[in-house]
């Protein structure tokens, strides 16, 4: 058996984090119930909202970065504005929304973590 990637090799391919196997997604960012190679269920990790969240803020600071760079070195009409952002935009956060949710995934099923649950 070959060796399983990096968590980030991993994750920018989409591997399987049992067999390395590029079947975690379905879609662009929806994960496929099971992996079609080995069989791993994956509805049994709960990645919940917390890549969305950071991808929020870190594009969000992206794109205003970039926008307000763009209008102090060029200062180019509003309408290029509108043209370049909201592209830039999506496709940081489909790109970004894809690794970020393979790599909690990932470090779910390495790590062994489970949900927390009281002593009776």
């Amino acid at each position: 058996m070959s060796s399983l990637p990096t968590l980030a090799g991993a994750a920018l391919k989409g591997a399987c984090p049992q067999c390395g196997a590029t079947t975690l997604f379905d879609g662009i960012i929806s994960f496929a119930p099971k992996c079609r190679a080995c069989g791993l269920d994956f509805t049994e990790f709960n990645v919940g909202d917390g890549p969305a969240a950071f991808l929020t803020l870190i594009v969000g600071a992206l794109v205003v970065l970039g926008a307000v760079t763009l209008e102090l070195e060029a200062g180019p009409p509003f309408w290029v504005h509108l043209l370049i952002w909201p592209a830039v935009t999506l496709g940081l956060v489909l790109g970004g929304l894809r690794v970020a949710k393979a790599a909690l995934l990932i470090s779910e099923y390495r790590n062994a973590a489970r949900e927390g649950k009281l002593k009776p």
